[in-house]
């Protein structure tokens, strides 16, 4: 689960618990995600990076930075 790479579906923010889909077991699942900075925001369509999880369905996130960008 850490180190996937996800999509965000509902913007997440400060003060809102926004929701990403990850490829998991061979499908795609839906999250509560937060932002590992809390004062970040993301718009749906955000690739992100799952750094930290919570069972049973909390990731926290931070914006994915390709190598060599």
């Amino acid at each position: 689960m850490i180190g996937s790479r996800g999509r965000v579906t509902g913007t997440i923010g400060p003060g809102l618990i926004g929701e990403v889909l990850l490829s998991i077991r061979g499908g795609t699942e839906a999250f509560y995600a937060y932002p590992l900075n809390p004062e970040e925001s993301f718009e749906s369509g955000t690739q992100v990076l799952v750094v930290d999880f919570e069972p049973p369905r909390t990731v926290y996130v931070e914006r994915w930075q390709p190598i060599g960008r």
